[in-house]
């Protein structure tokens, strides 16, 4: 029979997102109605290793679903990839009681809680909280839809500049590794190009499109890159089309942070609202190393492990897509 969880801890790791604060409140108010103590975790597993876990109560998750970041910190803890730092990190929660977790983060966070996991039979959720949407088993990632419509908002500025003055701007999104900003916000401005880390780029290609629109006075471009893409991110970009394309006016822009931050979206306050609800009943039905996605517009439950595993893909129709309405 499985051990009844008592005692949650919440921890918020990895990269921030709009709508953490958010999650963070549903875990807590879900596991106070249902009478059980709850223990937020400060700065993610360094907390863990340090024992900055305090006790919350309804009041500690007030007023704070509308702002971004996180209220518990986050960093990344080169301690807990030793063995030693889990063991230390173990014996913090024992002393609290502690006797199931809730991870709120990314891939590399649910790598930590699997293995973490594995060595000391500790019940893990993983909720995905990633500006990137590159983990598999749910539609929607915590952040994602703020960071994106940030990106919106910024390229939608800048286009007015580029019409303005004949230009062709180069915006680097966010994406190290994930072209889901850049293919969604490129998208819905209009680029002319969209460059992502899942997709070859081929400059050549970019350079033959550029030409043939300057020889039909179609100066105005916008191209949208992912900082992952393999063929260097923006500034590379715009000097390689400087150097074919003299007469051109590039300019670049680098939108950066200001993706992760700001008042998270309707949307990403009611997932991440719903997984937090989620992940306290999956601790409660006495689920080990679940995550917690939705699908279709229904909760999924996929083990941890899968969701390490596996990445998104972006399908070739997307890219179809850009092509044909860019033309």
């Amino acid at each position: 029979m499985e051990k009844k969880v008592t005692k949650i801890g919440v921890l918020t790791s990895g990269g921030d997102s709009p709508g953490m604060n958010a999650c963070v409140r549903a875990v807590v108010r879900t596991a106070l109605y249902h009478g059980l103590e709850v223990y937020g975790i400060m700065r993610g597993y360094s907390g863990m290793v340090e024992d900055e876990i305090i006790k919350m109560e309804s009041r500690s998750v007030a007023n704070i679903i509308q702002r971004g970041g996180t209220i518990l910190k986050t960093s990344r803890c080169k301690e807990f990839f030793e063995y030693e730092g889990r063991k230390k990190a173990y014996e913090n929660l024992k002393k609290h009681d502690i006797d199931g977790l809730v991870i709120i983060g990314g891939d590399g966070s649910f790598k930590g809680a699997q293995l973490f996991s594995n060595e000391f039979d500790i019940p893990c959720i993983g909720l995905a909280g990633t500006i990137d949407k590159d983990i598999a088993g749910t539609d929607f990632t915590i952040g994602f839809d703020t960071a994106v419509n940030t990106a919106v908002e910024a390229i939608d500025k800048i286009r007015d500049t580029a019409d303005a003055h004949d230009r062709l701007f180069v915006i680097e999104v966010m994406g190290r590794d994930a072209g889901y900003i850049a293919l969604h916000s490129g998208i819905s401005t209009g680029a002319e190009n969209i460059l992502i880390p899942e997709c070859k780029t081929v400059m050549e290609e970019i350079i033959t499109q550029l030409a043939e629109k300057e020889r039909r006075k179609k100066l105005v471009n916008l191209i949208v890159v992912a900082e992952g893409d393999e063929f260097g991110g923006a500034n590379e970009v715009a000097k390689f089309i400087k150097e074919k394309l003299p007469h051109q006016e590039v300019r670049v822009c680098i939108l950066g942070h200001i993706q992760r931050g700001g008042s998270p979206s309707c949307i990403d306050r009611v997932i991440a609202s719903r997984m937090g609800y989620h992940a306290v009943e999956c601790l409660m039905e006495g689920k080990h190393n679940v995550f917690v996605g939705i699908v279709n517009n229904k909760m999924s439950y996929i083990p941890l492990d899968e969701a390490v595993k596996k990445k998104q893909r972006i399908s070739e129709e997307w890219m179809k897509i850009v092509k044909i309405l860019a033309s």
